[in-house]
């Protein structure tokens, strides 16, 4: 699967010129990536463009231009990019009352661990998350997790040929489920695969 080469970023000045025709794609794009599980639990399956716009778009807040400062950013988002035998995603959890989120991270410790999915009705695969760092501590979890669904081989061979893909949650606390992805985010996530 591809990585983010150096050389396929645009310059500070370019995206400059280019980000709102660029983002405006990604955000059509997004919309076959995104999972809802439940009313405050959102996956975003990542792939080679949308965390090619989260690069770029470090790079321009952070008024990265330096060769050392761009390395490093490619170095921490290319682990992102799913790599042909499985699915990479963001998870958020999203309350918007402030002490209603307090609250319920401190209820759902462990809940990164607990997303699952489901090819053509199969066995669960859960989530191994935040490879990178830690993101729970000893009272609460973070908003925020970075999960990797890893998949065998007869399972890439369903999903290509267009099994359903199921996904969700069996925290204690939070308990979601969808039992057939809708068929375009099926097939976005087919296209992050390859077969053996």
């Amino acid at each position: 699967m591809p990585t983010i080469a150096r050389s396929s970023l645009m310059s500070l000045e370019t995206y400059a010129k280019a980000r709102n025709e660029f983002r405006a794609r990604v955000i059509a794009h997004k919309k076959n990536r995104m999972v809802q599980l439940g009313e405050h639990v959102a996956l975003l399956f990542e792939d080679e463009l949308t965390i090619r716009y989260q690069i770029q778009e470090m790079l321009r807040v952070e008024r990265i231009f330096e060769e050392d400062g761009i390395v490093g950013e490619l170095d921490a988002y290319n682990p992102l990019v799913p790599d042909g035998s499985n699915w990479k995603a963001t998870m958020q959890i999203e309350y918007e009352d402030p002490a209603e989120r307090a609250h319920m991270l401190t209820r759902l410790r462990g809940i990164e661990d607990r997303v699952w999915i489901a090819v053509a009705g199969g066995p669960r695969v859960y989530a191994v998350a935040d490879e990178d760092i830690e993101r729970e501590n000893d009272t609460k979890t973070a908003s925020v997790h970075f999960l990797r669904f890893e998949l065998t081989p007869g399972m890439v061979r369903q999903v290509k040929a267009g099994a359903a893909i199921g996904a969700g949650i069996d925290h204690p606390n939070y308990n979601e489920q969808v039992v057939a992805l809708a068929p375009a985010v099926c097939a976005a996530l087919a296209a992050d695969l390859i077969t053996a």
